[in-house]
């Protein structure tokens, strides 16, 4: 019994000190910043925002985008010459290829020497925004007015109406 006790409390003792943080140059510098931005935050403050016309106008966009059976037009920008160039009429604006319909990751219950970890946050269309993403998912529109999913690799432009090409 006395071994077994002896072995946890080694044990426990090890677990004690493998957990103590180190201190290194990036832990230095993430101080430094910490106390830089303080430093700034508190001599410039934020911004006297009264308005909200950003937000209002991001809120106006999301519900325009909303609207169910959105016909927009496509347009794909020709690498060589810069020029849009019309590919077809498709459903809403179209998503990014890395788009997820559910939270990309798992909420774990337990905590870091840290402090915390972050999760994934939808956005008010109830997706998971990628940061940034090449390919384009489109509903376009067969002749009979049929939606089908198309993938676009290059940049694409999507317009609520046509655009005038030169």
């Amino acid at each position: 019994m006395k071994k077994v006790m002896l072995c946890m409390i080694l044990f426990v003792s090890m677990l004690i000190v493998s957990c103590e943080e180190k201190p290194d140059t990036d832990r230095d510098m993430q101080g430094k910043q910490e106390k830089i931005t303080a430093t700034a935050n508190q001599q410039v403050g934020m911004p006297a925002i009264v308005n909200f016309q950003e937000k209002r106008n991001l809120k106006m966009i999301y519900e325009l985008r909303d609207q169910e059976k959105l016909i927009c037009y496509a347009y794909i920008v020709a690498e060589m010459t810069g020029k849009l160039v019309f590919i077809g009429k498709c459903y809403g604006y179209g998503m990014p290829y890395a788009t997820q319909y559910s939270n990309p990751k798992k909420h774990h219950e337990y905590k870091t020497v840290t402090g915390g970890y972050e999760l994934e946050q939808a956005e008010p269309n109830g997706l998971y925004m990628p940061a940034s993403a090449e390919g384009t998912w489109l509903l376009m529109l067969d002749d009979k007015g049929e939606p089908h999913p198309v993938y676009v690799e290059p940049r694409v432009m999507i317009s609520p109406f046509p655009l005038t090409i030169n």
